[in-house]
């Protein structure tokens, strides 16, 4: 067997059953066999579709930041509970629980990385009558980065202004 390097950004490794593992094709059948192993440069809510829920019901979901920082929402599980909010830096990874609502929202340009079962997954737009009451936060775990709100250079707190309609 010849061993040849993977572009991890324009494939998606695939962990079967069995132990053999495949490169293939970035968008699959999500009625696949086994584990997959996706990496993706993010640079706007587009690229991480903020705009959408989504659900893994066959299993867990692993959602690491290699570069940059993001927010991991989950969705309430019941009407009238509050969104959680999990902030991960570089290097940083959460597990998203079997069958949870979830999406992602960038801080920065980022790079991330992910590992599901494909199989069952769904999307669902975050628009309609179902409103999230304000996210209650997790910070991400201060071993690895400065706060998101602390200049890493300067140590000094950092406001980010937006405009209207951003986040």
């Amino acid at each position: 067997m010849t061993v040849t390097p993977i572009d991890l950004f324009e494939s998606s490794i695939h962990l079967r059953q069995g132990g053999e593992i495949h490169a293939g094709r970035r968008f699959t059948d999500s009625g696949q066999d086994g584990w997959q192993l996706t990496a993706f440069h993010a640079k706007t809510g587009a690229d991480v579709h903020a705009d959408h829920w989504e659900i893994h019901p066959e299993a867990e979901e692993i959602i690491s930041c290699l570069i940059g920082k993001i927010r991991l929402y989950l969705r309430p599980e019941q009407p009238g509970q509050q969104e959680e909010e999990i902030r991960l830096t570089a290097g940083t990874a959460a597990i998203v629980p079997r069958g949870r609502w979830h999406r992602i929202e960038l801080d920065i340009p980022s790079t991330i990385m992910a590992v599901t079962l494909p199989r069952g997954r769904r999307l669902e737009m975050r628009t309609g009558a179902w409103k999230p009451t304000p996210a209650r936060s997790h910070p991400a775990p201060s071993s690895t980065a400065p706060s998101p709100a602390i200049g890493p250079a300067t140590g000094r707190v950092v406001t980010r202004s937006t405009k209207t309609g951003e986040r």
